[in-house]
């Protein structure tokens, strides 16, 4: 039996754009898939068969569909940690591999809490390295919770496929350890550690960064291929930015991959700031355990953020 009445496809535009951003790693890419998978189901809207199958459930099989496609033939989208030693040296030169198809934020404050889960930076940067499959399997079973038989149906495979693939995936990604480690982003003792980074940060205080730092605290830099690990390099090398483009920096907090994140601004000689970077904070434990800092200005696409700051702006943000 067909639907009979209008389906509101856009209701489920928001889930799905975090669903495809899991298995691409990449906001834009997501919107894209997102974009051909609602116009493929409005194209195909007289032949949906309600006995069938929920609309949720077709349009999530049209979605890990367009994914897949798209996944074909493409490289992960890693980040700097997942491609190499840590550095040591704080003076190496930044130098951007734009050959890298780098993994992006996703600018969570626009989609509601169910859209958000699983969605911090670590776990999606372990799902990229799984195949493409496996990363579907996951997703829908573990995230989106549709059932081993939906998920077949969706991949037109049989359970027992669904089952041995969505073990497999786990065991892939089981090296993050626990979730539950990390503190959500509206946590009262992760805002205070937020608000007190935040200050160090625009005083160029980094001896004070440095206490609000875990002691085996990541510092990485996409598109720079390039990553610390501990507190002191992490000072050394933030002693090295303060000296290159000085202090009076300004900061605005976002959410980006449900976590907190900070908007770095850095000054100008005019007097002005300008976006720097987007940065974005893991915090265990009341200590800064992993900051990713976007520097590519297309990572700041979806956050809503301005380019340049006035001193106006500065005295009163919005």
């Amino acid at each position: 039996m067909q639907h009979d009445g209008p389906v509101d496809f856009e209701a489920y535009r928001g889930e799905l754009v975090a669903c495809c951003y899991r298995m691409l790693g990449s906001f834009h890419e997501a919107e894209d898939a997102v974009q051909e998978t609602l116009l493929r189901a409005w194209k195909a809207r007289d032949r949906y068969d309600e006995t069938r199958a929920s609309v949720r459930t077709w349009l999530y099989r049209i979605a890990t569909n367009v994914c897949l496609t798209a996944l074909e033939g493409r490289a992960r989208r890693p980040l700097p940690s997942g491609l190499g030693a840590a550095g040591e040296d704080p003076e190496v030169p930044l130098v951007p591999a734009l050959d890298i198809p780098w993994l992006e934020p996703f600018p969570s404050a626009q989609f509601d809490l169910e859209a958000r889960a699983d969605l911090r930076l670590a776990w999606v940067a372990a799902v990229q390295v799984l195949p493409a499959r496996q990363r579907a399997v996951l997703v829908l079973r573990d995230v989106l919770a549709f059932s081993a038989a939906e998920v077949a149906q969706q991949l037109e495979t049989s359970v027992a496929a669904v089952n041995s693939a969505l073990q497999r995936a786990r065991a892939a990604v089981a090296d993050l350890g626990d979730p539950a480690t990390l503190t959500e982003a509206d946590d009262a003792a992760s805002r205070e550690v937020v608000q007190g980074y935040i200050r160090a940060f625009e005083a160029a205080d980094v001896p004070a960064l440095v206490r609000l730092l875990a002691d085996d605290a990541v510092l990485e830099m996409p598109p720079v291929p390039l990553w610390y690990r501990g507190s002191r390099d992490y000072g050394r090398f933030m002693d090295r930015v303060f000296a290159m483009r000085g202090p009076g920096w300004s900061v605005r907090e976002v959410a980006a991959n449900d976590q907190p994140a900070l908007a770095a601004y850095a000054p100008e000689p005019d007097g002005g700031h300008r976006l720097h970077s987007l940065q974005v904070l893991a915090v265990a434990d009341g200590r800064v355990a992993h900051n990713v800092v976007f520097a590519d200005p297309r990572a700041f696409d979806g956050f809503d953020l301005p380019r340049e700051m006035s001193a106006d702006d500065l005295r009163h943000p919005r």
